[in-house]
């Protein structure tokens, strides 16, 4: 208030509060510890990655980011509870591709949120491909083997982080694509997803490869294709989707984003300390050893990225008849 007063400003006691309010959002930020929302279960990339991120954060705004895990309905829970927090800073979620993609098309009405009009997004952190594991005694080796066990008797059953990822979407795409039913079990996060699969209770997962990347490393699970373009340099063994004779590629991003109406500077301080941090040896290590690359983009750039994907995901997901049931 000493500032406004110094330039002249008179102003009416019922907007005091208020300019206090912006002088503490946007002069004082950070001043308390900030809630990083993840809208999935623990253990899974999303969370990995929040963790990662929320770490160096810490370091570099000098104060506590605390990681909350909201798990639910495709990842829409945990992301609704951000799009109607107060606009301070305070409060920011790792948005995805699950979350601000696809999940608003598959769940239709359900979502209580608009992706792109209830949020301010700061930065996209890392993207990555899909992958296909298999627990080492299903007998689950290749794409081909995928095939078999769908069309047997006794069908297939795969594994995803939930409803409305991409992992979902993909197993739907690839059911219509060899003509034969693939059951797919959603999990709240790919971390209890992973846990099953590995302890033989599904026999294979759709997942993120950062979240899988330690279990194939580890042989707890078995790496059966990747659904990327090329193979990835840091599994150059494993054989991507198309090698094998089946024309898909799918792709996973994760970001930062915060309520709609966020203040600039705050969205600003953040683009610029997260891409910093993604240009340290120490991320962009971890990043290479779990086969995710890291993002560039500028706040305006990822909200326009979001804007692209609602657009690009909304028809493939109707035309995949992919449902929250």
């Amino acid at each position: 208030m000493r500032s406004v007063a110094r330039r002249g400003v008179v102003v009416g006691i019922g907007a005091l509060p208020l300019l206090a309010m912006g002088a503490r959002a946007q002069g004082a930020w950070p001043s308390q510890s900030i809630r990083l929302v993840v809208p999935f279960a623990p253990g899974g990339t999303t969370d990995l990655v929040a963790r990662l991120i929320a770490a160096g954060l810490q370091e570099k705004l000098g104060v506590s980011i605390v990681v909350e895990n909201r798990a639910g309905a495709g990842a829409t829970l945990g992301s609704e509870t951000v799009a109607r927090a107060a606009p301070d800073g305070y409060t920011l979620v790792m948005s995805n591709i699950a979350s601000h993609a696809i999940s608003p098309a598959v769940y239709g009405s359900k979502v209580r949120y608009d992706p792109v009009k209830d949020f301010t997004h700061i930065a996209l952190v890392v993207s990555n491909p899909t992958v296909w594991v298999a627990n080492p005694r299903a007998g689950i080796r290749t794409m081909a083997d995928v095939v078999a066990r769908a069309k047997s008797a006794g069908g297939l059953q795969v594994a995803t982080s939930g409803a409305g990822s991409s992992n979902h979407l993909l197993v739907v795409q690839m059911s219509r694509l060899i003509g034969a039913e693939i059951t797919h079990v959603p999990f709240r996060g790919a971390g209890p997803a992973m846990q099953a699969v590995i302890a033989g209770q599904v026999p294979m997962m759709s997942d993120s490869l950062p979240s899988s990347a330690a279990h194939i490393k580890q042989g707890s699970v078995v790496a059966v294709g990747m659904c990327s373009a090329v193979r990835h340099p840091s599994f150059p063994d494993v054989p991507t989707f198309r090698e094998q004779g089946f024309p898909l590629e799918s792709d996973s991003w994760f970001g930062l984003s915060a309520p709609a109406g966020t203040p600039a500077p705050i969205i600003e301080r953040l683009n610029r300390e997260v891409l910093a941090l993604l240009q340290t040896a120490e991320i962009r290590n971890r990043f290479a050893e779990l086969g995710g690359t890291p993002g560039t983009y500028s706040a305006a750039d990822y909200n326009s990225f979001i804007i692209r994907e609602v657009a690009k995901w909304a028809p493939l997901v109707q035309a995949a008849g992919a449902t929250a049931d």
